[in-house]
């Protein structure tokens, strides 16, 4: 107890620990948002296009994630392999993803560079190059990393028939990875539209986290980003998920020794009033050995060796998700039974408030923790600009999860914990 009150101190400490936050849009209608921190001399550049397999369509899925490959292959200033290997020259380093919503380009380097990194970044955003047999080799790597993630994976291809079952119209019917089909049916003029309709300035947020003064980090973006001219961006997604009139069950059978249960639930978009008491409700019932479901399945039951629990930030309605791997020697549908229990106990009992503070102090303590880095600012600025609605809003977001109250975490465990809004995704074991 003494170790939740103190962290809940923490937290209010932190509270008035606001990032400042500069936030400019460039004539081309790049968003450009800068945070100083001046600690060491280092500087973290993230730029999140609004673009992921939410924008895709059938035929052309996973092209999103092929980019996120493609983009490290040359442009016209610096060509094949250059970005790593100048990246490197200068002692930095750099990533990627892609979800359902977005894909996202992440630098690490010391300030000295910042010009430099941000020409080469500008080079990749105007002039990529489409090189056929780059192209091809990338196709290659791609579709082995499906084999890897989905195809010869359980975990990966049961989450991928979860949300197939789970959503039936809109387009996270499908992952960031692709169908295999579509991956080896893009086209050069699949790729080309892709990239124009969603590498615009106009659909990118940048963010600079770091060493830098507000006027020179937006003279040297305005200096190398500011030509590009703007493109049309991704049409609308309009398609939204009707509601679910019903429990929806998915089998998948694989050579395994142990049997796995995905269960999801429909949930609003993360923009959603609802958000923090979901996050709040997630860490009652599956964060920590202390978690309600971790001490009843795993500790006292000894129903299943591990319990997990979550949603993911997204721009449109999606899925809060728990996981089940059941001990050898027990049925699915016993663990799944006790999780229900527990489900239903949140529905029908609001949580105790020696639960409630304990999971905001550990929330609270993971969302700081994460203000530790460069990385870890320039990845939550970006993305509470984007699933938020604002970037300030991540500096009043500590204050509305302290507001979320136990008549909250019953009041949203009703709304979206029923069985007409579940899908079930079970991996049942058979002999090779």
């Amino acid at each position: 107890m003494v170790r939740f009150l103190l962290l809940a101190g923490l937290a209010g400490l932190l509270f008035a620990q606001n990032l400042a936050l500069k936030k400019h849009q460039l004539t081309n209608g790049l968003t450009v948002i800068i945070h100083e921190d001046h600690d060491i001399p280092n500087v973290a550049l993230y730029f999140f296009y609004k673009v992921g397999s939410r924008n895709e369509k059938p035929g052309t899925t996973g092209v999103s994630h092929f980019f996120e490959h493609m983009m490290f292959n040359g442009a016209k200033k610096y060509g094949p392999k250059q970005f790593d290997i100048v990246m490197e020259n200068n002692g930095g380093r750099n990533n990627g993803y892609t979800s359902r919503d977005v894909t996202v380009y992440q630098d690490w380097f010391a300030k000295p560079a910042l010009g430099l990194i941000l020409d080469m970044e500008a080079d990749r955003m105007r002039d990529l190059a489409f090189d056929p047999k780059l192209v091809e080799s990338e196709r290659g790597v791609v579709y082995s990393e499906r084999r890897l993630s989905v195809d010869n994976t359980p975990e990966g291809a049961l989450d991928e028939q979860l949300w197939a079952a789970a959503f039936t119209a809109h387009p996270y019917h499908w992952g960031p990875i692709g169908w295999p089909s579509d991956i080896e049916g893009w086209t050069l003029a699949d790729l080309k539209e892709h990239f124009r309709m969603g590498y615009g300035p106009n659909n990118c947020v940048l963010v600079i986290s770091g060493d830098v003064t507000e006027a020179q980090a937006l003279q040297l973006s305005k200096r190398y980003l500011e030509p590009i001219p703007r493109r049309d961006g991704p049409p609308p997604v309009r398609t939204k998920e009707p509601e679910q009139q019903g429990e929806r069950r998915v089998v998948l059978n694989r050579p395994v020794e142990l049997p796995q249960v995905m269960i999801a639930f429909h949930v609003p978009a993360t923009s959603h009033a609802d958000t923090p008491a979901i996050e709040l409700l997630t860490a009652v019932l599956a964060q920590g050995r202390s978690s309600r479901l971790e001490q009843r399945l795993v500790e006292r039951e000894q129903l299943a060796l591990t319990v997990q629990a979550g949603t993911n930030e997204s721009i449109d309605p999606t899925l809060w998700t728990f996981y089940l791997q059941p001990r050898d020697g027990v049925k699915p549908e016993q663990v799944e039974q006790a999780l229900y229990e527990e489900l239903d106990r949140a529905t029908k009992t609001a949580v105790s408030e020696e639960e409630l503070r304990k999971a905001k102090s550990q929330y609270l303590a993971n969302f700081y923790r994460q203000m530790k880095t460069l990385g870890g600012k320039a990845g939550l600025i970006g993305n509470f600009e984007i699933f938020h609605g604002d970037a300030a809003s991540l500096n009043t977001y500590a204050a509305r999860l302290e507001k979320v109250t136990a008549a909250d975490l019953q009041r949203v465990a009703r709304a979206y914990l029923s069985p007409r809004n579940r899908t079930v995704a079970t991996l049942v074991p058979v002999k090779e």
